[in-house]
């Protein structure tokens, strides 16, 4: 996965790069989403793995898109096939999405609870996290019964474990040190 993320992460960087360049980027969000469908489809996965031409494969691409890429996506489709790089296109769409969100000082949080968190848990845990990273925060609950009390907060690179689950094992390491 992180080969994938490697070479996908320049065609990422230019099609934001000029999304932003032209105001454009819920349209290309949208082109890249789509693209990233097509190549999903378990027919076109096939005929991406087939020794086709780069021209072929551009125009078959761009047939199955209907009208859904403009000029510039086309392009950039283009470009991706003569490179041999379709296959890569849902990773470019989650990349440009992560840029999106991180030009809009927004990032999305994860949080696994063991129970339901009422609204105004949700809003303090929104507005702590807020405050610490300085970014709106987009939540994404969800309920791990497994973890008996508690819960996992996970933010990019940033994991508070505060779960009944997680200080037991911390307990552990430290009696076993």
């Amino acid at each position: 996965m992180s080969e994938l993320t490697t070479v996908a992460r320049p065609y990422a960087r230019v099609a934001f790069e000029f999304a932003v360049e032209n105001k454009c980027i819920d349209a290309w969000s949208a082109m890249l989403n789509f693209s990233a469908e097509v190549v999903n489809n378990p027919t076109m996965s096939e005929i991406l793995v087939r020794e086709t031409t780069a021209t072929e494969l551009v125009n078959l691409f761009i047939s199955v898109c209907d009208g859904q890429l403009d000029e510039h996506g086309q392009n950039f489709i283009k470009v991706m096939a003569e490179n041999g790089r379709l296959s890569i296109l849902p990773s470019v769409a989650l990349l440009f999405s992560e840029l999106e969100t991180a030009q809009n000082m927004e990032i999305d949080v994860d949080v696994i609870s063991a129970y339901a968190l009422s609204a105004k848990q949700k809003s303090e845990i929104s507005e702590s996290l807020g405050k610490r990273l300085a970014r709106k925060v987009n939540l994404n609950c969800s309920i791990d019964k497994s973890l008996v009390a508690g819960m996992v907060i996970t933010a990019g690179d940033l994991v508070i474990d505060s779960s009944a689950i997680g200080q037991l094992k911390r307990l552990s390491n430290t009696l076993q040190s």
